[in-house]
């Protein structure tokens, strides 16, 4: 549960989701959530992974990325507080998203 927890549920499970579904060390995940504008410590991420990460490794399927893998890439120009921003959207074959970012 996420219940008395300081962050939002989404923010742990894209935490949890990128430690887990890509070769990242818990320092590169806490240093990919810091570029969003997320600060949490890689501990807290640790502990993040301990207690949610058996449900999610479930969840994944590894398998062996090959040359035939598409990745696709969406950019879209939103307006935020009347300032144009750019949302980038990578997503796979299989449709998880890769990552997203607003620049």
């Amino acid at each position: 549960s996420y219940k008395n927890h300081r962050f939002p549920p989404q923010i742990i499970a894209r935490a949890v989701w990128l430690y887990f579904r890509f070769p990242l060390s818990l320092r590169m995940v806490e240093e990919m959530l810091l570029e969003r504008g997320i600060v949490v410590s890689y501990e807290t991420i640790r502990r993040w992974c301990r207690k949610f990460g058996t449900a999610y490794a479930k969840q994944l399927h590894r398998k062996k990325p090959s040359r035939k893998d598409i990745w696709h890439l969406d950019e879209v120009v939103i307006s935020i507080g009347g300032r144009k921003h750019w949302l980038w959207r990578a997503v796979d074959q299989d449709g998880y998203v890769l990552d997203e970012i607003v620049q």
